[in-house]
């Protein structure tokens, strides 16, 4: 006991501003209305990191944890656009932010978790473990799409998948998981030699239909597509997609074009997936989500801290397919799930949902019927 106060298990969790003017105003109502965007982006590289808000009332039926929200000043423009020791300091201070505290872990939010060599070097600069939070992204990503295809009718073993950026880290994963449910899985990026590793692997494990590629074009054959690239700019247009496709845009900045849900009413458009965390959690902070729901990284640094397992526990670009299911597998044990889908900062309802499905092309939903009658 300290202050009459039981001390938890604790974490720290790092975010930083998306939308310059409309994350500043979140925390800095004033400053974030006088000052234009450019100005944000300009003056971020001298603002100190901050503290945001306390995490409270996170309990699983194992264990209850308290966390805090820091914050890292920069903007996603001014960490592509400063020396990456430059923008490993400003992370790193903020890290020590957490440290002060008490936080046991810490987990890097969005940019901050693709940084250079993704957390490795702001790890040994810290004196807690440090994790992206990947590997949960990835379990969720996969579990996200599978639920949005029961939703939009998909029948699973009838399916055509892709995986955009399927040579990187997270895609690799992500097209290894979902191969096994699916008829033909197709992968796409920017290197065939990566590709072809992958497309062996996926072999191997028992998936014969696996086909590999570079252009975008690739994607109008698939029902179901996971994009999780690190293009610095959208690169899936309205005239990439197969009507009534479901897209997973885990990537930040986005994959998917904002054109697309202007102008294809006929496909699904989800970002990962919202986590419903157990317990009555109160994040003290509008980050955007309906309450109790988090992101995935979040989520990770949290699943670690019931479990007491304070390690880094996913850094740098590689990620293995046993990590993602060991974490999946604990995210069960303290009751966190999936808990519904979110497109460019809305809600997908089910109202919603239902509207796409009424815009579908009836040449594919004759193919879909007809799967269902198989």
């Amino acid at each position: 006991m300290a202050h009459g106060r039981v001390i938890l298990d604790n974490f720290a969790f790092i975010i930083h501003p998306i939308d310059p003017k409309r994350d500043v105003q979140r925390k800095f109502p004033l400053l974030g209305t006088l000052l234009p965007a450019p100005a944000i982006n300009f003056f971020s590289r001298y603002f100190p990191p901050v503290y945001i808000s306390h995490i409270e009332g996170i309990a699983s039926p194992h264990n209850q944890i308290e966390g805090w929200f820091v914050a890292c000043p920069f903007t996603p423009q001014r960490m592509m656009s400063l020396p990456p020791q430059v923008v490993y300091k400003k992370i790193v201070q903020t890290g020590k932010l957490a440290q002060k505290y008490g936080a046991k872990i810490l987990g890097l939010g969005a940019f901050t978790s693709v940084v250079g060599d993704a957390g490795i070097t702001i790890s040994r600069q810290l004196d807690i473990p440090v994790t992206t939070g990947d590997s949960y992204t990835v379990a969720v990503a996969v579990d996200a799409v599978k639920e949005a295809a029961r939703q939009m009718d998909i029948s699973l073993p009838h399916a055509t998948a892709a995986v955009v950026g399927a040579g990187g880290a997270i895609g690799r994963v992500c097209a290894q998981l979902l191969a096994p449910d699916v008829q033909k899985i197709i992968l796409l990026g920017r290197s065939e030699k990566s590709l072809n590793e992958v497309k062996y692997l996926i072999e191997q494990a028992g998936q014969p239909n696996v086909r590999t590629g570079t252009d975008m074009a690739h994607l109008q054959s698939a029902d179901l597509i996971i994009t999780v690239s690190s293009a610095v700019k959208s690169i899936i247009h309205p005239q990439h997609l197969k009507s009534g496709a479901v897209v997973c845009d885990v990537a930040r900045p986005r994959d998917v074009s904002r054109q697309v849900v202007q102008q294809r009413n006929d496909v699904l458009v989800i970002e990962g997936g919202m986590v419903r965390v157990p317990g009555d959690v109160n994040f003290n902070f509008n980050f955007g989500f309906p309450p109790k729901m988090a992101f995935a990284c979040m989520a990770e640094t949290m699943i670690l801290a019931l479990e007491q397992r304070y390690e880094s526990f996913t850094l740098g670009k590689n990620i293995s397919l046993a990590q993602v299911r060991e974490i999946a597998a604990l995210a069960k044990k303290h009751r966190f799930e999936l808990g519904g889908f979110r497109s460019f900062e809305r809600p997908v309802t089910r109202t919603t949902i239902e509207t796409i499905k009424t815009h579908i092309d009836p040449a594919v939903l004759k193919e879909r019927n007809a799967w269902r009658s198989l």
